[in-house]
């Protein structure tokens, strides 16, 4: 055994002795169901995505108050409750307890980030997770997730007509997907010298190449959705610069999106870039610059529901520290798919339009979790040679058997995968935008009428979520085109 898993052990032994085990299969007993008063039940014998399964399934179908109302209790502490909890009451109408929500998810999430907290350097240092599984470890959101919590306290912001807060969100949600980006790469680098420094970075190889990555492209990685919104709140504001950037980087992420390439070359026009126009003009089209009399009508389009983990059990091969081969169970989360169901039409004054896609956030989710990969499969293995390790220590000690038959199904019982992730984000988003004359004009989505004012020379804001049937939406005038 190498220093880093003989200090694992070392933990591990003192856990017990904190708990007060006094007789071995009391002990093990107590700690798989108190943990210390650290562990959960529905963490240690079952993960994330069981306890949140009736709520998906109906926030899947549109019925968005009672997904809520069966949303569990705090299940994994302030940062995950809070999205799911905010996002779940936007849907459900409930500005006030949306906005708890995602207030209690920023502040966990600031806390965290200025803590630096991360789940290697957590590691084996946490007893319950040592014994039990990841999901004793503090939820750390990939980047990703900030990114659209953030997104969503912008809109609601937009709501409240409060252009200048929605814009302080967008740029926090640059910085703050930035320092989450920064504690991935540590958490990379530090799971690369764990899986080298104990010998087991063959095995970790052997799981990683079992699972399947988001692809290359651009989409897995960045949010077009965000900078989409956070271009048109620039230009709302009049700041053409962080506008101009924005639209390109939504572009690069989406650049098959008309609407996009749009209000690029809008603002390009309007800057005087005009080589950029030019450029812009070759592959898209020429600008054609709207009337004074025109408005414009944005429409974002969210829909579906984003998938959620699964739980996946891997054979794996290791040797213990008496030199014999013993076989092993590895519980990992794992995506059936990453692809998302293309983007749904609507109408407009009787014209059926589609939205073309801003994000696919199931391949946001599949990247997120194939970035996460080594550094769970690192804590992975080493936990289960630990408890294998552990169940053989005090077994010699025990000549009735009952602890080592005991530990060896506590073992198997709490082996649970990380099925943890904001599961009620959308499964895509998309955009419409066109130029229309001022007026009523009324928006047509699965068989709901909306009523539009556009106001000349303005950009008016429609945001849609469809799920099952059912449309949740809101407006806004933003200021000039």
């Amino acid at each position: 055994m190498t220093h880093y898993f003989s200090q694992a052990l070392a933990n591990t032994r003192r856990a017990f002795t904190l708990c007060h085990q006094k007789k071995l299969a009391v002990g093990l007993i107590s700690l798989g169901l108190m943990g210390c008063a650290n562990l959960s039940v529905q963490g240690l014998f079952s993960h994330y995505s069981a306890a949140l399964k009736p709520s998906h399934q109906l926030a899947s179908q549109g019925e968005y108050e009672q997904a809520l109302a069966l949303l569990p209790e705090s299940v994994d502490g302030d940062l995950l409750d809070g999205m799911e909890r905010g996002r779940l009451a936007l849907l459900a109408g409930d500005e006030v307890i949306s906005k708890e929500g995602f207030d209690q998810a920023d502040i966990a999430a600031t806390e965290q980030q200025r803590q630096a907290v991360i789940q290697v350097s957590e590691g084996f240092n946490q007893a319950g997770a040592l014994l039990s599984n990841d999901n004793m470890l503090t939820y750390t959101p990939p980047d990703y997730e900030l990114g659209f919590l953030h997104l969503y306290l912008m809109l609601g912001y937009l709501q409240e007509g409060d252009l200048t807060a929605a814009l302080v969100e967008s740029r926090r949600a640059n910085r703050v997907q930035e320092e989450a980006r920064k504690l991935r790469e540590t958490e990379l680098k530090n799971a690369t010298n764990s899986a080298k420094n104990n010998g087991i970075a063959d095995n970790v190889g052997a799981v990683l190449a079992r699972y399947p990555d988001a692809g290359d492209k651009l989409e897995a990685v960045q949010n077009g959705y965000l900078f989409y919104l956070s271009a048109l709140l620039y230009e709302a504001e009049g700041n053409l610069n962080g506008a101009f950037i924005d639209y390109s980087r939504a572009l690069a992420v989406a650049p098959d999106n008309q609407y996009i390439a749009d209000a690029t070359m809008r603002v390009a026009f309007k800057q005087g870039r005009n080589s950029e126009l030019d450029l812009l003009e070759k592959r898209y089209g020429d600008y054609q610059r709207p009337l004074r009399s025109q408005s414009q009508l944005v429409v974002i389009n969210e829909q579906g529901v984003v998938n959620a983990r699964q739980d996946w059990r891997l054979p794996i091969w290791l040797t213990d520290s008496d030199g014999y081969l013993e076989t092993y169970s590895l519980a990992l989360p794992y995506y059936t798919s990453f692809s998302a169901t293309p983007q749904q039409s609507f109408g407009i004054d009787g014209v059926t339009v589609t939205p073309s896609a801003l994000v696919n956030v199931n391949a946001m989710a599949q990247n997120a979790l194939s970035e996460a990969m080594p550094a769970m499969s690192v804590r992975q293995i080493l936990r289960l040679v630990a408890k294998n390790e552990m169940r053989k220590s005090l077994s010699k000690n025990d000549e009735s058997g009952v602890g080592n038959f005991v530990a060896s199904i506590l073992n198997v019982l709490t082996e649970q995968p990380d099925t943890r992730s904001w599961q009620t984000l959308p499964e895509s988003a998309g955009v419409f935008s066109g130029m229309y004359s001022g007026g009523q004009h009324v928006v047509t989505v699965d068989g709901q009428s909306i009523d539009v004012a556009l106001e000349s020379g303005k950009t008016t804001l429609v945001w849609l979520s469809r799920q099952g049937g059912n449309v949740v939406h809101w407006q806004g005038i933003l200021g000039d085109i």
